[in-house]
């Protein structure tokens, strides 16, 4: 069982967590939400299309700008605490590594701190407990945050992801962080390299057997561009595939930008698991 927030999410039951960038730099989107109104329409529009989780961010993950805590901050509480007032039930999760904004945006009403950068701030996850939130807790490779990978290697990439990823979840728990409220993400992009990240995905039943609800972050990254050779918004089909695979695998929670096309492909591939029966079924019975 998962419990975030007030939604529990059976063993089987695929959770779609839809991104929402509260900057003016996204890769994606070029800050399409970064106002409030674009991103309070973007939060209506996943939750429509089937989101149960909305990650909000107010700093982008690569280089660029300058982003203090305070900004940060300024960026994102007063935002989840407009999208708690507005959506009651939907489970907010925030994009951050501080422990600053995380105190910030649990009082705002936060229900999931999902730490990108692998605990670099060690106490972001004693903020998790304190506030009773769900934790993700990512494998980055050691990066500082906003850095991309420069000759990274592994001797064992999915050994390094295990021991990092289920170090951090155990933390988290033995601080008082709820079992049933941790995920792990093996971090895809995130202190590898495209091989690295392919390897990952290949390798991600590993994950799933520990036990931890796996949280995959896929969606438009530069692993799917490079394999394909494909630009930022050309990268959907190959998005999907990964997503695809990673269900077949055992991931939980998929971090996504195209909420109704990941939506489809996930029950596809549970009804072709036998965990959802298809929505009509008319071929054959008359």
């Amino acid at each position: 069982m998962l419990r975030l927030g007030r939604r529990e999410f059976g063993e089987h039951e695929p959770v779609i967590m839809a991104i929402v960038n509260r900057t003016p730099d996204s890769f994606y989107d070029q800050g399409a939400t970064f106002r409030d109104e674009p991103a309070l329409d973007r939060v209506e529009q996943a939750i429509a299309e089937g989101a149960a989780i909305v990650d909000i961010g107010g700093v982008k993950a690569g280089p660029g700008e300058d982003v203090d805590a305070a900004e940060e901050i300024r960026r994102t509480a007063g935002f989840v605490a407009e999208v708690r007032r507005r959506h009651p039930d939907v489970v907010i999760s925030v994009d951050t590594w501080r422990h600053e904004v995380g105190e910030a945006v649990c009082e705002a009403g936060a229900d999931v701190l999902n730490d990108a950068w692998g605990g670099v701030d060690p106490r972001l996850a004693e903020v998790a407990a304190r506030y009773g939130v769900g934790l993700v807790c990512t494998h980055a490779g050691g990066a500082e945050p906003r850095t991309r990978p420069h000759r990274v290697g592994y001797d064992d990439v999915m050994a390094d992801v295990l021991r990092v990823t289920v170090g951090l979840a155990e933390r988290a728990v033995a601080l008082g962080v709820r079992r049933d409220a941790v995920m792990i993400d093996p971090g895809h992009d995130f202190g590898k390299n495209t091989r690295h990240s392919l390897e990952a995905t290949r390798r991600l039943d590993e994950m799933t057997s520990t036990g931890w609800p796996v949280l995959v972050s896929l969606s438009n990254k530069d692993f799917v561009g490079e394999t394909l050779d494909r630009p930022v918004k050309e990268r959907l089909l190959g998005t999907l595939a990964t997503t695809a695979v990673s269900a077949w695998l055992g991931a939980r929670v998929y971090r996504v930008h195209e909420v109704a096309e990941t939506r489809q492909v996930l029950d596809m591939v549970a009804s072709i698991a036998g965990h959802r029966p298809p929505a009509v079924a008319r071929r054959g019975l008359a």
